[in-house]
């Protein structure tokens, strides 16, 4: 950012005191009680004068002290960050996708020092899982959802994935003491989105059933579209059984300017190779077979999860599920995410989900290599809403896994699996000033 611009982001920051602050505040104490809390417009005057491409990467430690993992959780709840679940590919494996299942629990202040205050194997609380959600509402921390990878092996045969799939609520305020607060109506399920708007929690999309990918056969992999809402995580409300955008899994979620924004997704991890090949700008490498993938890349808004409005059936970048959207600067910034044959390396942001901007530099200082690209992984935002200090989107852990074909099986009855052990991360990182 030039020098002119950072004056002007003092100066008017200074300004917030004096000039139309005062108005600006009393519209946002007339409305805390309703739980909408707009921002005042000076406040989005400044944000609107930040350039994100001079915004940058910065690793705050290569490897914490929880397991490296992926489908895992992370909660920033009064100025700490807590993370939680996940799942670790093992090295040998009896079916693809075989995993160690966390339900541990993580805190730090900063997100480099890190205090582990549950184990995975205490059993006041939820049970392990990954691919689920986690939200914050007033002075509690919500888990939602999920699967674990439960083995159901054929005597003298091979092994396939059994998962459980969740549809528990647990609740806590400190990350050790958990409240089961009952299983929801609606269907068990992972790979869901989450978010809170206003005093409700929303709970949308997802699937149930491992995918065919993984397990070779039926049950077949069912998806959703049914939107639900709580105050509280006990009683639920069924906003619509069929929203109007595809049934999905793997999407992004966020909340701006009092909508619930749908992003992305997927209907299935791979495709058939038959197919026409789909028509974007990040092509695979020569001589890769093209197919279409059931992917999506388009956007969809809501004020009540129940009325969907949508935004763009094409939003102009390479269709992806496993990615993440936070808010920044009053923009969505969308980034990280599966792909075949590689994952996507942009980062694109928008100020309504219509028009989207690729920022210049790829996340994490990848550079532009696509195999160093994370999807699965967690995020937070920090920073006051409102004001200006520390505002940023952290990320967390994630899954750089291939799908590989299984090799021979080996005399302890297990397939290798070290080409994809090591590729799940214990990393943080910020995007930020």
């Amino acid at each position: 950012m030039c020098c002119k611009q950072i004056s002007c982001l003092g100066i008017i920051g200074a300004l917030i005191l004096s000039v139309g602050f005062i108005t600006d505040v009393q519209a946002f104490s007339s409305t805390k009680r309703l739980g909408t809390t707009p921002k005042p417009k000076v406040v989005e005057i400044i944000e609107n004068k930040v350039y994100l491409n001079t915004l940058s990467w910065t690793e705050v430690i290569s490897e914490a002290p929880w397991e490296k993992r992926a489908g895992l959780q992370v909660v920033h709840l009064d100025e700490k960050f807590y993370l939680m679940g996940g799942r670790s590919p093992l090295e040998r494996i009896r079916f693809v996708g075989e995993s160690t299942l966390h339900g541990d629990v993580w805190v730090s202040d900063d997100g480099a020092n890190w205090t582990q205050v549950l184990d995975t194997n205490d059993d006041t609380h939820w049970p392990a899982r990954a691919y689920f959600k986690a939200v914050k509402k007033g002075k509690y921390m919500y888990v939602l959802g999920g699967q674990n990878f439960t083995p159901l092996c054929i005597p003298s045969g091979p092994c396939v994935p059994n998962s459980t799939f969740f549809n528990d609520v647990w609740r806590s305020e400190d990350g050790i003491n958990w409240t089961f607060l009952g299983n929801a109506p609606w269907e068990g399920r992972a790979g869901l989105s989450a978010v809170v708007k206003g005093n409700r929690i929303y709970v949308f999309g997802g699937s149930k059933n491992d995918d065919s990918a993984l397990t070779g056969g039926p049950p077949v992999r069912e998806y959703f579209n049914d939107v639900w809402s709580s105050v509280d995580g006990t009683n639920w409300k069924l906003e619509t059984g069929e929203a109007p955008w595809s049934k999905r899994a793997g999407a992004a979620t966020t909340v701006k300017d009092g909508y619930i924004y749908l992003i992305g997704g997927e209907a299935g991890f791979t495709c058939d190779s038959s197919a026409a090949p789909p028509e974007d700008n990040q092509g695979p490498p020569s001589g890769f077979q093209e197919c279409a993938l059931p992917y999506f890349n388009d956007v969809w808004r809501s004020k009540n999860g129940k009325h969907w409005h949508l935004v763009t059936q094409d939003a102009g970048w390479l269709a992806r599920p496993g990615h993440q959207c936070g808010v920044l600067y009053d923009r969505i910034v969308c980034f990280g995410g599966f792909g075949i044959p590689i994952n996507p390396t942009d980062v694109q942001t928008s100020r309504d989900g219509k028009t989207w901007e690729q920022l210049v530099m790829p996340p994490w200082n990848v550079g532009f290599d696509p195999s160093l690209i994370k999807y699965d992984f967690a995020i937070a935002e920090t920073g006051n809403p409102y004001f200006f200090q520390n505002k940023a989107i952290y990320t967390f852990g994630g899954d750089r896994e291939l799908f590989l074909p299984l090799g021979d099986i080996g005399e302890d009855g297990k397939y290798d699996n070290s080409l994809n052990f090591g590729k799940v991360d214990a990393d943080v990182w910020k995007f930020s000033k």
